[in-house]
């Protein structure tokens, strides 16, 4: 099979591609992504949250089966929990169903552990530039704190999927527990600043009208771009 047919990669929006009817998926409006290898049928999850039995029946409709999850952060809204006292299916609910290695970023896994209930033995921890294979496809992985610890972007043939580390419009909050503005900038400016103007960015939340930009244009017109120094930066998220 070509190469460039062999991936299968698929963006799915809550309350409308799965966890259709849930009044919470649909104001959260998460993506979560399936990644894999056509000739192999193999896939991960990333961020499966609200409704996994939907999302293993979107895989199997597909002829591919779930090998395994990539987790961006620990958030409710993505891995599952609780949000506000709202419990959300995420990957404990998976794992009752297919043992699979749920990666995370070894900043990130005590975090995991605490909001899901899933122990260490099921989480795979990884260090920034780590790769995931998926049949023949890999997927490196990229440390961004900022929003919590241990968030991780995606990148996989020229595709980056950012988790809540940036938007098309803006990026992750740094007020919430883990958050830290200071490594947000340099998530940003500097970590991510490897990837070229042509790569095409999908995030964890359609907080825009389209669901992914090229980081060109996302860096043209993003307002988290304009601050130029550290300085600007937290005056404006510091606080």
């Amino acid at each position: 099979m070509p190469e460039d047919d062999r991936l299968y990669f698929r963006q799915l929006l809550s309350g409308r591609d799965f966890a259709v009817g849930d009044p919470v998926a649909g104001q959260m409006v998460n993506f979560s992504y399936l990644i894999g290898d056509r000739s192999t049928g193999e896939a991960v999850m990333v961020d499966p949250a609200y409704d996994i039995g939907g999302l293993l029946d979107l895989l199997a409709a597909d002829s591919m089966r779930c090998v395994g999850v990539l987790a961006s952060h620990f958030h409710a809204d993505h891995v599952g929990g609780d949000l506000m006292g709202y419990p959300i299916e995420g990957i404990t609910t998976l794992l009752e169903q297919v043992q699979v290695p749920i990666h995370v970023n070894r900043a990130e896994s005590p975090w995991v552990m605490r909001s899901t209930g899933i122990g260490e033995k099921d989480l795979v921890q990884h260090d920034s530039a780590d790769v995931v294979t998926v049949g023949g496809v890999d997927i490196e992985l990229v440390h961004t704190p900022g929003h919590t610890p241990g968030s991780q972007c995606f990148s996989v043939d020229g595709r980056l999927v950012s988790g809540d580390t940036l938007f098309l419009d803006g990026c992750g909050r740094t007020d919430l527990p883990g958050g830290d503005p200071e490594q947000m900038y340099e998530s940003l400016i500097n970590r991510l600043a490897r990837f070229g103007d042509e790569t095409v960015l999908y995030p964890g939340h359609l907080y825009s009208p389209e669901p992914s930009a090229g980081l060109g244009d996302i860096r043209q017109n993003n307002y988290v771009f304009r601050l130029r120094t550290p300085e600007q930066w937290m005056t404006m998220f510091g606080a």
